[in-house]
């Protein structure tokens, strides 16, 4: 059986700790996903899913637990090998798109390649491939403002999926869009998301969409359950 691509082990975390504002937010949250595995992450606003996909891509870290990530134990790792791990095994995409107004489409999903040391023709290659798979193709040069909301979040999602992670982590990533265009992106997020054997822990409200996942997880006071 292939190794689990992410594990999150009894994770706690907790804001404020020592003050009468003390909030448990994760409480010995557990989690493991396969490869190609498409979870979703089911829970009320405010109960620490947002917390628990930070500390899942690297972008925060608990008070207790372990988090393993393609393999890797990340507990102790100096910062700047987490930013590495991160910026090659994890892509995130959020309920607000976060496309840089000042790029076109392309460009939006090609600065992250540069950054992680791409040649910017083979960078601007995958960014046009990956946008035409999503329906994007005649908007290549479009700038995010000249886009509609689920235009945008298509090419928020091509930008998470630029340096070909192993993890996708979204957060509510239909949530602003009406429901014909939520069901668009899902669409065209999970169509790739299968192509490419990608794992994804996605958080939604829409009971609709995770039905469709290959599993549902449901967050409460702190702690993960099946179903």
């Amino acid at each position: 059986m292939s190794e689990p691509v992410l594990v999150l082990d009894g994770i706690t975390k907790t804001y404020n700790a020592g003050t009468p504002g003390e909030i448990a937010v994760l409480r010995g949250a557990s989690l493991s996903v396969a490869p190609g595995e498409v979870v979703a992450l089911v829970a009320p606003s405010g109960s620490g899913k947002s917390t628990l996909l930070h500390i899942a891509g690297l972008l925060d870290v608990p008070d207790a637990g372990t988090v393993t990530l393609a393999g890797t134990a990340v507990a102790g790792l100096p910062d700047r090998t987490r930013t590495a791990l991160r910026r090659r095994e994890v892509g995130f995409i959020y309920q607000f798109h976060h496309l840089l107004p000042e790029f076109d489409a392309a460009e939006n999903v090609i600065l992250p390649q540069l950054a992680d040391g791409v040649p910017e023709a083979d960078a601007r290659a995958r960014a046009e491939g990956l946008l035409a798979s999503v329906g994007l193709g005649a908007r290549l040069t479009h700038r995010p403002a000249a886009l509609s909301g689920g235009e945008q979040q298509r090419v928020a999602f091509c930008r998470a999926l630029a340096n070909a992670p192993k993890v996708l982590l979204a957060d509510e990533p239909t949530g602003n869009l009406d429901p014909a265009t939520s069901d668009t992106v899902f669409d065209a997020m999970m169509a790739q998301v299968r192509e490419t054997g990608l794992s994804a822990v996605i958080a939604t409200h829409n009971m609709a969409l995770a039905g469709r996942m290959d599993r549902v997880v449901r967050m409460e006071n702190g702690v993960l359950s099946e179903g």
